[in-house]
Protein backbone atom coordinates (compact mmCIF):
# COMPACT_ATOMS: atom_id res chain seq x y z
CA UNK A 1 0.00 0.00 0.00
CA UNK A 2 1.34 3.88 -0.90
CA UNK A 3 2.08 5.71 1.94
CA UNK A 4 1.01 9.33 1.08
CA UNK A 5 2.64 10.52 3.84
CA UNK A 6 5.67 11.51 1.83
CA UNK A 7 8.95 12.76 2.94
CA UNK A 8 9.59 14.30 -0.23
CA UNK A 9 9.13 18.30 -0.24
CA UNK A 10 6.00 18.05 -2.96
CA UNK A 11 4.60 15.48 -4.82
CA UNK A 12 1.17 16.77 -5.28
CA UNK A 13 -1.72 18.87 -4.98
CA UNK A 14 -4.06 16.52 -2.89
CA UNK A 15 -0.72 16.09 -0.90
CA UNK A 16 -0.22 19.35 0.40
CA UNK A 17 -2.27 21.08 3.00
CA UNK A 18 -3.51 24.55 2.93
CA UNK A 19 -0.84 27.23 2.11
CA UNK A 20 -3.70 29.01 0.08
CA UNK A 21 -3.13 32.55 1.15
CA UNK A 22 0.66 32.40 0.99
CA UNK A 23 0.13 30.51 -2.62
CA UNK A 24 -2.23 33.31 -3.63
CA UNK A 25 0.20 36.20 -2.61
CA UNK A 26 3.51 34.26 -4.21
CA UNK A 27 2.24 33.92 -7.32
CA UNK A 28 0.03 37.63 -7.72
CA UNK A 29 3.49 39.02 -6.89
CA UNK A 30 5.22 36.76 -9.44
CA UNK A 31 2.55 37.11 -11.85
CA UNK A 32 2.06 40.87 -11.24
CA UNK A 33 6.06 41.65 -12.25
CA UNK A 34 7.53 41.32 -7.98
CA UNK A 35 10.25 39.32 -7.07
CA UNK A 36 9.05 37.26 -3.86
CA UNK A 37 11.38 36.69 -0.33
CA UNK A 38 9.64 33.46 1.07
CA UNK A 39 11.15 32.96 5.09
CA UNK A 40 10.32 30.35 7.43
CA UNK A 41 12.07 28.16 9.48
CA UNK A 42 14.21 25.17 7.95
CA UNK A 43 11.67 22.45 7.18
CA UNK A 44 8.05 24.50 7.62
CA UNK A 45 7.51 23.38 4.26
CA UNK A 46 8.93 26.23 1.64
CA UNK A 47 10.33 24.12 -0.45
CA UNK A 48 7.01 22.47 -1.02
CA UNK A 49 5.28 25.73 -1.68
CA UNK A 50 7.67 26.74 -4.14
CA UNK A 51 7.10 23.12 -6.23
CA UNK A 52 3.39 24.07 -6.05
CA UNK A 53 3.84 27.46 -6.93
CA UNK A 54 5.31 26.26 -9.95
CA UNK A 55 3.15 24.03 -10.79
CA UNK A 56 0.45 26.90 -11.27
CA UNK A 57 3.16 28.68 -13.28
CA UNK A 58 3.66 26.19 -15.52
CA UNK A 59 0.31 25.98 -16.67
CA UNK A 60 0.73 29.91 -17.69
CA UNK A 61 3.70 28.56 -19.64
CA UNK A 62 6.03 29.42 -17.24
CA UNK A 63 10.00 28.48 -17.29
CA UNK A 64 10.23 27.28 -13.76
CA UNK A 65 13.94 27.02 -12.25
CA UNK A 66 14.95 25.60 -8.49
CA UNK A 67 18.81 26.04 -7.11
CA UNK A 68 19.42 25.48 -3.68
CA UNK A 69 22.28 27.10 -2.67
CA UNK A 70 22.94 25.83 1.04
CA UNK A 71 26.36 24.37 0.12
CA UNK A 72 27.94 27.06 -2.03
CA UNK A 73 30.83 28.93 0.00
CA UNK A 74 31.84 31.17 -2.96
CA UNK A 75 31.48 32.60 -6.24
CA UNK A 76 32.57 29.78 -7.79
CA UNK A 77 29.93 27.45 -6.30
CA UNK A 78 27.21 29.78 -6.62
CA UNK A 79 27.88 29.80 -10.54
CA UNK A 80 28.23 26.20 -10.67
CA UNK A 81 25.34 25.52 -8.74
CA UNK A 82 23.13 27.66 -10.67
CA UNK A 83 24.16 26.79 -13.74
CA UNK A 84 23.39 23.04 -12.99
CA UNK A 85 19.72 24.37 -12.26
CA UNK A 86 19.36 26.13 -15.75
CA UNK A 87 20.11 23.15 -17.39
CA UNK A 88 18.17 20.98 -15.78
CA UNK A 89 15.03 22.87 -16.66
CA UNK A 90 16.07 23.25 -20.74
CA UNK A 91 14.50 20.84 -22.71
CA UNK A 92 17.09 20.24 -25.56
CA UNK A 93 20.40 19.39 -25.90
CA UNK A 94 21.47 22.54 -28.35
CA UNK A 95 19.05 24.39 -25.94
CA UNK A 96 22.14 23.48 -23.26
CA UNK A 97 25.11 24.26 -26.20
CA UNK A 98 23.34 27.60 -26.44
CA UNK A 99 23.60 28.56 -23.10
CA UNK A 100 27.60 27.84 -22.24
CA UNK A 101 28.41 28.99 -25.34
CA UNK A 102 26.47 32.62 -23.81
CA UNK A 103 29.18 32.10 -20.62
CA UNK A 104 31.33 34.58 -21.08
CA UNK A 105 35.43 33.84 -19.36
CA UNK A 106 33.92 30.34 -18.81
CA UNK A 107 35.34 27.41 -20.38
CA UNK A 108 31.89 24.99 -18.95
CA UNK A 109 31.84 20.87 -19.26
CA UNK A 110 28.85 19.18 -18.57
CA UNK A 111 28.92 15.65 -17.17
CA UNK A 112 26.09 13.51 -15.26
CA UNK A 113 25.85 11.65 -11.97
CA UNK A 114 26.21 8.12 -12.30
CA UNK A 115 23.37 7.61 -9.99
CA UNK A 116 21.24 10.11 -10.22
CA UNK A 117 21.42 11.19 -13.74
CA UNK A 118 21.28 15.04 -12.57
CA UNK A 119 23.88 17.40 -14.89
CA UNK A 120 27.01 18.40 -13.29
CA UNK A 121 28.57 21.32 -14.47
CA UNK A 122 32.23 22.06 -14.36
CA UNK A 123 33.76 25.40 -14.87
CA UNK A 124 37.00 27.02 -14.93
CA UNK A 125 38.43 30.76 -15.37
CA UNK A 126 42.09 31.94 -15.87
CA UNK A 127 41.13 35.35 -14.09
CA UNK A 128 39.84 36.02 -11.28
CA UNK A 129 37.79 39.06 -12.63
CA UNK A 130 36.21 36.30 -15.17
CA UNK A 131 33.53 34.81 -12.34
CA UNK A 132 31.29 38.15 -12.31
CA UNK A 133 31.45 38.34 -15.84
CA UNK A 134 29.66 34.90 -16.17
CA UNK A 135 26.94 35.61 -13.57
CA UNK A 136 26.11 38.04 -15.77
CA UNK A 137 26.07 36.35 -18.53
CA UNK A 138 23.98 33.41 -16.98
CA UNK A 139 21.02 35.70 -16.10
CA UNK A 140 21.24 37.46 -19.70
CA UNK A 141 21.29 34.54 -21.64
CA UNK A 142 17.74 33.59 -19.35
CA UNK A 143 16.55 37.32 -20.08
CA UNK A 144 17.12 36.69 -23.85
CA UNK A 145 14.76 33.89 -24.03
CA UNK A 146 12.00 36.20 -24.49
CA UNK A 147 9.82 34.16 -22.35
CA UNK A 148 8.35 34.28 -18.85
CA UNK A 149 10.59 32.30 -16.56
CA UNK A 150 10.70 32.35 -11.95
CA UNK A 151 14.16 31.08 -10.91
CA UNK A 152 13.94 30.16 -6.68
CA UNK A 153 16.93 30.58 -5.27
CA UNK A 154 16.70 28.37 -1.98
CA UNK A 155 18.87 28.94 1.38
CA UNK A 156 19.33 32.66 -0.07
CA UNK A 157 21.60 34.17 2.74
CA UNK A 158 24.29 31.82 1.84
CA UNK A 159 25.86 34.31 -0.45
CA UNK A 160 26.94 36.36 2.97
CA UNK A 161 28.91 33.25 3.91
CA UNK A 162 31.17 34.03 1.11
CA UNK A 163 34.84 34.79 0.98
CA UNK A 164 34.14 36.97 -1.99
CA UNK A 165 32.43 40.35 0.09
CA UNK A 166 30.45 41.87 -2.71
CA UNK A 167 28.49 38.97 -4.69
CA UNK A 168 25.00 40.26 -2.91
CA UNK A 169 25.47 44.00 -4.50
CA UNK A 170 26.85 41.91 -7.61
CA UNK A 171 23.30 39.89 -7.78
CA UNK A 172 21.72 43.07 -7.09
CA UNK A 173 23.17 44.75 -10.58
CA UNK A 174 22.24 42.11 -12.44
CA UNK A 175 18.77 40.98 -11.30
CA UNK A 176 17.25 44.84 -11.55
CA UNK A 177 18.06 44.51 -14.92
CA UNK A 178 15.93 41.97 -16.27
CA UNK A 179 12.85 42.36 -17.13
CA UNK A 180 11.46 38.68 -17.76
CA UNK A 181 13.06 36.60 -15.02
CA UNK A 182 11.54 36.97 -11.55
CA UNK A 183 13.22 35.49 -8.77
CA UNK A 184 11.84 33.89 -5.47
CA UNK A 185 14.29 34.42 -2.49
CA UNK A 186 14.02 31.05 0.31
CA UNK A 187 15.93 31.65 3.33
CA UNK A 188 15.47 30.05 6.51
CA UNK A 189 18.18 32.21 8.92
CA UNK A 190 15.40 35.16 9.37
CA UNK A 191 17.71 37.38 11.28
CA UNK A 192 19.98 37.49 8.46
CA UNK A 193 16.94 37.57 5.52
CA UNK A 194 15.39 40.16 7.20
CA UNK A 195 18.18 42.11 6.91
CA UNK A 196 19.45 41.09 3.26
CA UNK A 197 15.60 42.71 2.39
CA UNK A 198 14.26 45.58 5.42
CA UNK A 199 18.06 47.05 5.73
CA UNK A 200 18.33 50.07 4.21
CA UNK A 201 21.73 49.55 3.64
CA UNK A 202 21.61 46.17 2.20
CA UNK A 203 21.81 45.76 -1.49
CA UNK A 204 18.40 44.05 -2.09
CA UNK A 205 16.68 46.56 0.42
CA UNK A 206 12.92 46.72 -0.48
CA UNK A 207 13.66 44.99 -3.86
CA UNK A 208 10.98 41.71 -3.53
CA UNK A 209 7.88 41.39 -1.47
CA UNK A 210 7.91 39.26 1.67
CA UNK A 211 5.86 36.10 2.38
CA UNK A 212 6.47 34.41 5.97
CA UNK A 213 4.94 30.47 6.32
CA UNK A 214 4.26 29.85 10.07
CA UNK A 215 2.64 27.07 11.25
CA UNK A 216 -0.60 25.20 9.54
CA UNK A 217 -4.06 26.05 11.61
CA UNK A 218 -4.91 22.52 13.17
CA UNK A 219 -8.67 23.44 11.49
CA UNK A 220 -7.04 22.78 8.34
CA UNK A 221 -4.36 20.25 9.65
CA UNK A 222 -6.44 17.82 11.37
CA UNK A 223 -8.79 17.23 9.22
CA UNK A 224 -6.30 17.04 5.94
CA UNK A 225 -4.54 14.39 7.96
CA UNK A 226 -7.42 12.45 9.10
CA UNK A 227 -8.61 12.45 4.97
CA UNK A 228 -5.71 11.44 3.25
CA UNK A 229 -5.31 8.23 5.90
CA UNK A 230 -8.92 7.58 4.75
CA UNK A 231 -8.45 8.05 1.14
CA UNK A 232 -5.63 5.32 1.23
CA UNK A 233 -7.33 2.83 3.42
CA UNK A 234 -6.56 3.82 6.95
CA UNK A 235 -8.86 5.36 9.86
CA UNK A 236 -6.98 7.06 12.75
CA UNK A 237 -9.23 9.37 15.27
CA UNK A 238 -9.51 12.67 16.22
CA UNK A 239 -8.02 12.29 19.20
CA UNK A 240 -4.46 10.26 17.47
CA UNK A 241 -4.85 13.49 15.20
CA UNK A 242 -4.97 15.96 18.11
CA UNK A 243 -1.98 13.98 19.67
CA UNK A 244 0.25 13.95 16.32
CA UNK A 245 -0.46 17.89 15.68
CA UNK A 246 0.25 18.60 19.35
CA UNK A 247 3.21 16.28 20.10
CA UNK A 248 4.98 17.84 16.62
CA UNK A 249 4.02 21.33 17.52
CA UNK A 250 2.54 20.99 14.13
CA UNK A 251 6.21 21.65 12.42
CA UNK A 252 6.14 20.15 8.78
CA UNK A 253 8.51 18.33 8.57
CA UNK A 254 8.37 16.18 11.99
CA UNK A 255 4.21 16.15 11.89
CA UNK A 256 4.50 14.47 7.95
CA UNK A 257 7.20 12.29 9.58
CA UNK A 258 5.44 11.20 12.58
CA UNK A 259 2.17 10.91 9.89
CA UNK A 260 4.70 8.67 7.41
CA UNK A 261 5.81 6.01 10.46
CA UNK A 262 2.09 5.46 12.09
CA UNK A 263 0.71 4.84 8.44
CA UNK A 264 3.18 2.23 7.77
CA UNK A 265 3.81 0.81 10.90
CA UNK A 266 0.19 0.40 12.07
CA UNK A 267 -3.06 -1.41 11.32
CA UNK A 268 -5.63 0.00 9.68
CA UNK A 269 -7.71 0.98 12.42
CA UNK A 270 -5.18 3.61 14.61
CA UNK A 271 -5.70 4.53 17.87
CA UNK A 272 -3.76 6.98 20.25
CA UNK A 273 -2.01 4.05 21.84
CA UNK A 274 -0.82 2.70 18.61
CA UNK A 275 0.43 6.23 17.71
CA UNK A 276 2.19 6.16 21.20
CA UNK A 277 4.16 3.48 20.40
CA UNK A 278 5.07 4.99 17.17
CA UNK A 279 6.39 8.10 18.37
CA UNK A 280 8.22 6.62 21.26
CA UNK A 281 10.62 4.11 18.49
CA UNK A 282 11.00 7.14 16.55
CA UNK A 283 12.75 8.70 19.76
CA UNK A 284 15.02 5.55 20.56
CA UNK A 285 16.07 5.43 17.05
CA UNK A 286 17.03 9.20 17.08
CA UNK A 287 18.71 9.17 20.15
CA UNK A 288 22.23 8.33 18.74
CA UNK A 289 21.85 11.70 16.77
CA UNK A 290 21.05 13.39 19.84
CA UNK A 291 24.18 12.34 21.84
CA UNK A 292 26.05 13.31 18.55
CA UNK A 293 25.01 17.29 18.75
CA UNK A 294 25.34 16.96 22.73
CA UNK A 295 28.91 16.91 21.77
CA UNK A 296 29.35 20.03 19.58
CA UNK A 297 27.83 22.41 22.10
CA UNK A 298 29.39 23.20 25.81
CA UNK A 299 28.02 21.96 28.86
CA UNK A 300 26.48 25.56 29.45
CA UNK A 301 24.77 25.80 25.93
CA UNK A 302 23.28 21.93 26.33
CA UNK A 303 21.96 23.17 29.94
CA UNK A 304 20.13 25.68 28.15
CA UNK A 305 18.96 23.80 25.21
CA UNK A 306 17.49 21.00 28.66
CA UNK A 307 15.91 24.00 29.87
CA UNK A 308 13.87 25.31 26.79
CA UNK A 309 13.01 22.03 25.91
CA UNK A 310 11.50 21.29 29.27
CA UNK A 311 9.40 24.64 29.13
CA UNK A 312 8.85 23.46 25.79
CA UNK A 313 8.93 27.73 24.58
CA UNK A 314 10.10 30.71 26.23
CA UNK A 315 9.93 34.11 25.50
CA UNK A 316 12.31 35.53 28.56
CA UNK A 317 15.44 33.65 28.16
CA UNK A 318 17.36 36.02 30.42
CA UNK A 319 14.54 36.28 32.81
CA UNK A 320 15.97 35.71 36.26
CA UNK A 321 13.23 33.01 37.23
CA UNK A 322 14.04 31.16 34.29
CA UNK A 323 17.57 31.23 34.77
CA UNK A 324 17.18 30.54 38.98
CA UNK A 325 15.15 27.38 37.94
CA UNK A 326 17.69 26.32 35.51
CA UNK A 327 20.92 27.03 37.35
CA UNK A 328 21.86 28.61 34.25
CA UNK A 329 24.14 31.49 35.17
CA UNK A 330 23.26 35.39 34.58
CA UNK A 331 21.67 37.10 32.25
CA UNK A 332 24.81 37.98 30.14
CA UNK A 333 25.71 33.98 30.15
CA UNK A 334 22.37 33.53 28.90
CA UNK A 335 22.23 36.06 26.05
CA UNK A 336 25.79 34.90 25.12
CA UNK A 337 24.35 31.57 24.87
CA UNK A 338 21.04 31.70 22.93
CA UNK A 339 22.56 33.59 20.18
CA UNK A 340 25.04 31.18 19.99
CA UNK A 341 22.43 28.21 19.77
CA UNK A 342 20.31 30.82 17.20
CA UNK A 343 23.57 30.86 15.81
CA UNK A 344 23.76 27.29 14.77
CA UNK A 345 20.10 26.74 14.41
CA UNK A 346 19.12 24.78 17.88
CA UNK A 347 17.61 27.43 18.84
CA UNK A 348 14.44 28.69 16.85
CA UNK A 349 13.62 32.00 17.07
CA UNK A 350 10.30 33.23 16.21
CA UNK A 351 8.38 36.22 16.74
CA UNK A 352 4.67 37.53 17.15
CA UNK A 353 2.91 40.30 18.40
CA UNK A 354 3.81 39.30 22.13
CA UNK A 355 7.55 39.53 21.18
CA UNK A 356 10.39 36.79 20.49
CA UNK A 357 9.83 33.38 21.77
CA UNK A 358 12.95 30.50 21.69
CA UNK A 359 12.08 26.79 20.79
CA UNK A 360 14.27 23.83 20.55
CA UNK A 361 14.79 23.81 16.91
CA UNK A 362 14.44 19.58 16.35
CA UNK A 363 11.46 18.78 17.68
CA UNK A 364 12.27 15.02 18.14
CA UNK A 365 15.15 15.89 20.10
CA UNK A 366 12.77 18.49 22.13
CA UNK A 367 10.42 16.07 23.05
CA UNK A 368 13.37 13.59 24.34
CA UNK A 369 15.34 16.58 26.49
CA UNK A 370 12.31 16.60 28.30
CA UNK A 371 12.28 13.85 29.59
CA UNK A 372 16.08 14.03 30.89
Amino acid sequence: MENPFSLEPYTSKDRFCDREQELGDVLSFLTNGSNVTLISPRRYGKTGLIFRTFEDLKEKHYICIYADIFSAQNLDDLIKILSEAIVCSMSSESLVKKFFAALKNARPLLSYDPISGSPQVSLSFQQEGERPKTLKSLFDFLEKQGKKIVFAIDEFQQVREFKETNVEALLRTYIQQLHHVKFIFCGSKKHLMTDMFVNAKSPFYESSRTVHIDRIVPEKYGPFIKDLFKKYGKSIDNESVDFIMDWTKRHTYYTQYVCNRVFAECSQKIVLDDVKVVVTRIIRNEIANFIERRNLVTEKQWLFLVAVAKEGAVRQPTANAFLMKYRIGNSATAKKIFAALVEKELLLEQSDLEGKCYSVYNVFMSRWMETL
